[in-house]
């Protein structure tokens, strides 16, 4: 299946490095980072798994929780978690799926024919706590996340979800955001008693 925006992030049961999960039940009233990975061993994976936990502070501010997927088994993340943490100068604590079957993998169509048939290529997918699938990413193989963008597109789905705003280009957390054009001026004085900036009709600017 392809998975859309807006769509409720299937459910499934698996075993992780951390002890046997609901997928649901452990998203529980926070935010979820899923992604995956080709394989255990494999350098750019292992630099994005090294990150991740590098990140762990600030997606605890966000109110989100990492969760990586690998076609492996648990006695085979586990393994591999040592040279994480030696080669990436880190401490890794959150869960890995394990996926030997490829189960999940398929339920994410994380699993591109043309790139393999039994690894899974770099899915990203931001899932909020009411367990929709607000944000999918997906690299090839050979190409390793920027993990300032995952950061920053959690910030611009918090900010919005807050304020009712959309975010520009390149947006970061303190600059300038956008209201939509279905909020009416009327509407916009209304929230936004700081007053606002008028570009055209449809893109006003206001600081938060």
């Amino acid at each position: 299946m392809s998975l859309r925006i807006g769509d409720t992030a299937p459910n499934f049961d698996a075993e992780t490095t951390t002890g046997p999960i609901n997928f649901h039940d452990w998203i529980g009233s926070q935010w979820a980072f899923f992604f995956s990975h080709p394989a255990d061993f494999t350098p750019v994976c292992t630099t994005e798994m090294g990150r991740t936990a590098q990140l762990a502070e600030q997606f605890a501010a966000r109110n989100v929780k990492p969760i990586g997927l690998s076609t492996d088994t648990v006695a085979e993340h586990v393994k591999w978690i040592d040279d994480v943490n030696d080669t990436q100068n880190t401490t890794l604590r959150f869960p890995i799926v394990a996926d030997a079957d490829l189960k999940i993998a398929k339920l994410y169509d994380m699993i591109h024919p043309s790139e393999s048939e039994t690894a899974a290529v770099r899915s990203v997918f931001i899932i909020d706590p009411d367990k929709k699938v607000r944000l999918t990413m997906t690299y090839p193989m050979s190409v390793g996340r920027n993990f300032d963008e995952i950061l920053r597109v959690c910030d611009a789905l918090q900010t919005g979800d807050a304020n009712k705003i959309a975010t520009p280009a390149d947006w970061v957390p303190g600059q300038d955001v956008i209201i939509p054009p279905s909020v009416t001026d009327e509407e916009a004085k209304a929230a936004f008693p700081q007053g606002f900036e008028t570009l055209r009709p449809y893109l006003r600017k206001v600081k938060l």
